[in-house]
């Protein structure tokens, strides 16, 4: 059991009490991987690395609502390993997704699909070594997409509590698949060229709110929230206003995200500061960016925007028209409002007075990211 902190929402004993779930879930794990055959060992060798550490924020959310509507911040041991599958599932996602942006690092080491590839070369197996890299990333997110299920079902809660949580664990899968493909499918349209009508603009900008609604708001705050609340039994109302605070933080949260992406620290980002310029990532800011700059900036922009080869100058200059465009300024002012509104929804919960500390201090860690 570990005690949560209204203080310290996220604290050292908390994340230790995470990890520890899933270690001891992989290393049983362990002996039916190398039954089936030792050259899987690659597998839960990278399980291991990608869900080591984190924010721990799915888990903090679940446990946290868990803790809200109990009225307790002593957590059972079988909450703690069900909120921390959510961490499991995080990772099985952020392996496909670096595989659909090409990224090259993730967590402050390279990708898991540039692992595999680099597997290949050392050993200069046949075939494509980039091939064959986002072939392993994808199984690799395939596999960690099983364990997370598992991992809730093997928790320990019993069988009412598993099956309140059940539907809230389906929805987010479903939730989650189809946020990513509208964020694909956001990728493919061209920036400049709807920026340039207010009803492109319009387009734009509802679609990138959309992928945010339900690639991240829903996937990140408001899944693992309902999720905690079911399994302490909360009312209807309860999760109606889990419901109104996780919608508005989820979008906050995603859009320091995209500020961070352009603007952030690579040593607290553990990415690339550029690389979403270099991708040619679609986000609120970008979309901001180019519907608010000049002709010819915006022109400059979209000769910069989806460069892979834009080196420290280009991002610079990047950086610079995106900020003098405004859109820094608009997104940083819809995030105080989206928290804003969380804010007030979680004031008049029903929920215990601690659970609603504890929950307050980690909406502001996720958007302030003061962790």
């Amino acid at each position: 059991m570990v005690s949560l902190v209204p203080a310290n929402p996220v604290s050292a004993d908390f994340r230790a009490a995470v990890s520890g779930a899933i270690t001891a879930f992989l290393d049983g794990q362990a002996e039916t991987l190398a039954s089936i055959h030792p050259a899987t060992a690659p597998l839960l060798e990278r399980a291991r690395v990608f869900t080591d550490g984190g924010k721990r924020l799915r888990p903090a959310f679940c446990a946290w609502a868990y803790a809200a509507v109990a009225g307790s911040e002593d957590l059972p041991d079988a909450v703690v390993r069900a909120a921390a599958s959510l961490d499991v599932l995080h990772v099985s996602a952020l392996m496909h997704d670096d595989v659909m942006d090409a990224s090259d690092y993730r967590r402050g080491v390279p990708a898991a699909h540039r692992q595999f590839e680099a597997d290949h070369r050392s050993a200069a197996w046949r075939g494509d070594p980039e091939q064959f890299g986002r072939a392993g990333a994808i199984l690799l997110g395939d596999l960690l997409l099983v364990w997370s299920e598992e991992m809730y079902r093997r928790s320990g809660l019993g069988t009412v509590e598993l099956g309140r949580g059940r539907p809230h664990l389906e929805a987010v899968r479903t939730e989650v698949t189809a946020g990513q493909y509208l964020d694909v499918l956001a990728q493919a349209r061209d920036p400049h060229a709807l920026s340039r009508t207010p009803e492109g603009r319009r387009h734009l900008t509802e679609l990138t709110r959309t992928v945010v609604t339900w690639k991240s708001a829903s996937y990140t705050i408001r899944r693992p929230l309902l999720l905690g609340a079911a399994l302490a039994g909360g009312s209807d109302d309860q999760l109606d206003a889990l419901t109104a605070f996780a919608q508005p933080l989820g979008r906050a949260f995603q859009y320091r995200d995209d500020v961070l992406g352009i603007y952030g620290d690579e040593a607290l980002t553990g990415k690339d500061s550029g690389e979403d310029l270099r991708v040619g990532k679609l986000t609120l800011l970008v979309a901001e960016a180019f519907g608010r700059a000049s002709e010819a900036d915006a022109a400059e922009l979209a000769g910069l925007f989806g460069d892979p080869g834009l080196d420290a100058a280009g991002v610079a200059r990047a950086r610079a028209i995106i900020d003098s465009s405004g859109a820094t300024g608009a997104v940083e002012e819809e995030i105080d409002r989206e928290f804003d509104r969380a804010m007030a929804a979680l004031a008049g919960s029903d929920l215990s007075d601690d659970g609603r500390a504890g929950l307050t201090a980690l909406a502001r860690l996720a958007v302030r990211r003061d962790f």
